[in-house]
């Protein structure tokens, strides 16, 4: 009896001291989440992740791509992602295209086996979202198509066909020639909160957000409107504004990179708009903007669909349209 009473009470001591350990362990405090942007910032820096590494090389041609898909060497041959919707990509698309999503870019580049990678859309400009995501995943070679789909075959052509315009023309929101940019003033970081301070496991989950999002992109038409809403950065050079002017209180913040801190210029409590001549440079910088933490957006179709008339350059038209054969 007696060591029944022993045993008993070891027992009642033992599962009190869990029943503290368990309970002590629940109630300590959790980590709370912090500002982790400059870990994020170091992290991009050392793997050579900059904004400036990112859009080195970044884009071909329909042109280009027919070429190399069709010449005798398999070899050299691209792996080449398709993001449009499932009925456009049925009704008419690259023999060797595969269909994906946006958001499901990553996985279905796991079977290009290393093979660099072709990013192709409607108009170019959603596959920059898709190639940043790409090369901040170690896909550093993944290029965007330009123009798209519209320029590979005139059935395929009415994205760009349909969004060239003249919106800022005689608007009171376009400074004309030779234009007025805003001084640049320097900002607060954005916020890019996590426990973790392991920058591989912040990226990551910053391009699922990117991903996730879809494409984020504004019309000229909207920014034109109320530009005050925007904080508008003209991703020009100078000489550019000079002959065509800009929208009326944009900045100009080119270079832009991490490295060398012109991103302090961007403000981050803003909606970041990021335009150039065709909505695709622009589409590259918004999406690294995205990642990093802020709230950017590209103008979509860039100036082209603003001042198309008044352009020399860097503009879509028929001859862009390669003709190049659809498979259904």
């Amino acid at each position: 009896m007696k060591k029944l009473l022993n045993f008993t009470w070891v027992l009642a001591v033992v599962s009190t001291i869990i029943l503290v350990s368990c309970s002590d362990k629940s109630d300590e405090p959790q980590p709370s989440a912090q500002n982790r942007f400059d870990v994020l910032k170091n992290y991009l820096n050392s793997q050579n992740m900059d904004l400036d590494d990112i859009l080195t090389d970044w884009i071909t041609t329909a042109e280009d791509v027919y070429t190399v898909m069709t010449d005798v060497d398999p070899l050299n041959d691209y792996f080449i992602i398709d993001i449009r919707k499932e009925e456009d990509y049925s009704a008419g698309h690259m023999e060797w295209a595969v269909n994906s999503t946006l958001g499901g870019i990553l996985e279905t580049a796991q079977d290009a086996g290393g093979k660099p990678i072709i990013v192709v859309c409607y108009s170019g400009q959603a596959a920059g979202h898709g190639v940043v995501a790409l090369r901040l995943s170690g896909y550093t070679d993944a290029k965007v198509m330009k123009w798209g789909m519209s320029s590979w075959n005139s059935a395929t052509a009415g994205p760009w066909n349909s969004h060239t315009g003249d919106a800022a023309i005689g608007d009171g929101n376009w400074i004309n020639p030779p234009g007025s940019i805003q001084g640049n003033t320097a900002h607060n970081t954005p916020e890019v909160n996590y426990t973790t301070t392991d920058g591989s496991e912040i990226l990551k989950d910053q391009i699922l957000i990117l991903l996730s999002g879809g494409f984020s992109g504004v019309s000229g038409v909207d920014v034109l409107a109320n530009p005050a809403d925007y904080f508008v950065n003209n991703f020009w050079e100078v000489a550019d504004i000079e002959q065509y002017g800009n929208i009326k209180d944009a900045c100009r913040i080119k270079p832009l990179t991490l490295g060398t801190g012109e991103y302090v210029y961007l403000d981050p409590n803003a909606k970041v708009v990021t335009y150039c001549w065709t909505g695709h440079s622009s589409s590259i910088v918004t999406a690294y903007l995205k990642v990093i933490g802020y709230d950017s957006y590209s103008l979509t179709y860039g100036t082209n669909s603003m001042i198309y008339t008044n352009l020399e350059s860097n503009k879509w038209g028929p001859t862009q349209i390669m003709e190049y054969p659809l498979t259904q």
